[in-house]
């Protein structure tokens, strides 16, 4: 089965919106700059999620850089003095940036950042914001925020924190320091590293692991996981149990019942 494109012609080129079987792929796709993200492509995302969420097919989603040198390399600076200079201008372009994060933030089924080459800035958030982070060899992680002498986003911030603690994501923003892919992973900014030809396959096994899972109870635990770790989160405990409930009385787990007994892989169908 072959990747199918979405959206062509009616949002941004410099984001490929794709499916392949259980899987959504977004790609940012500007690779002669690094994948540096656009104000279009900040507005594109939560398009592209949003047809991923009602979608019952799609399990887990893929975000991705296209061309070998980026993952994403921070926001397109070439929009700056336009899109990110006066109140007003600023004011707009973080709505619309801080929309797509907190899409990809609360989007509610498992999310895998793919990263190869550079991985800076925004395009760190990014992955921040993505629940699996998998990274090549040759990957560089860096906030050079500090040496740029602008705002980053509290929202952005509260994801370096979460991933990297606090005493890690002091050292990362105040330094402003570019990380190789091993040390990223020291510091809890990725999850694995590969080599570089290694990564498509490793990306696949985890994508086999979690599109063969119950998407019900991957997206009822995903959702207390983020509760618990919002430090100012108010947790309705009744609401935490009905939604433990809501899996219990599905039919995949019936049907995860009924494969366990009889030895062999389930077939969840998300309701």
């Amino acid at each position: 089965m072959g990747r199918e494109r979405l959206f062509a012609g009616q949002i941004t080129d410099g984001l490929i919106v794709e499916t392949d079987g259980h899987t959504g792929w977004i790609t940012f796709n500007d690779p002669g700059r690094h994948n540096a993200v656009s104000f279009d492509m900040w507005a594109a995302i939560p398009i592209a999620l949003k047809h991923f969420e009602d979608d019952a097919d799609i399990r887990s989603v893929v975000l991705t850089g296209a061309g070998e040198k980026a993952f994403v390399s921070g926001a397109n600076i070439s929009q700056f003095e336009k899109l990110r200079t006066g109140t007003a201008a600023v004011e707009e372009y973080e709505v619309v940036a801080e929309n797509a994060q907190l899409s990809l933030h609360s989007f509610s089924k498992p999310t895998i950042a793919r990263i190869n080459g550079y991985c800076i800035g925004g395009g760190l958030n990014i992955a921040l914001c993505c629940d699996i982070r998998l990274a090549s060899d040759i990957s560089i992680f860096s906030i050079p925020a500090a040496r740029l002498g602008l705002g980053y986003r509290y929202s952005a911030i509260q994801n370096l924190v979460r991933a990297a603690g606090t005493a890690n994501a002091l050292e990362i923003f105040i330094t402003a320091a570019k990380y190789p892919a091993q040390q990223a992973m020291d510091r809890g900014l990725v999850h694995a590293v590969c080599e570089k030809d290694k990564l498509d396959a490793l990306v696949d096994t985890y994508l086999s692991q979690i599109n063969a899972n119950a998407p019900l109870t991957m997206a009822v635990g995903k959702k207390m996981i983020k509760l618990l770790a919002e430090r100012d989160a108010k947790i309705d405990p009744d609401q935490m149990k009905a939604l433990v409930l809501q899996c219990f009385e599905s039919e995949d787990y019936k049907e995860g019942k009924a494969a366990f007994a009889q030895k062999r892989p389930p077939v969840f169908k998300g309701r």
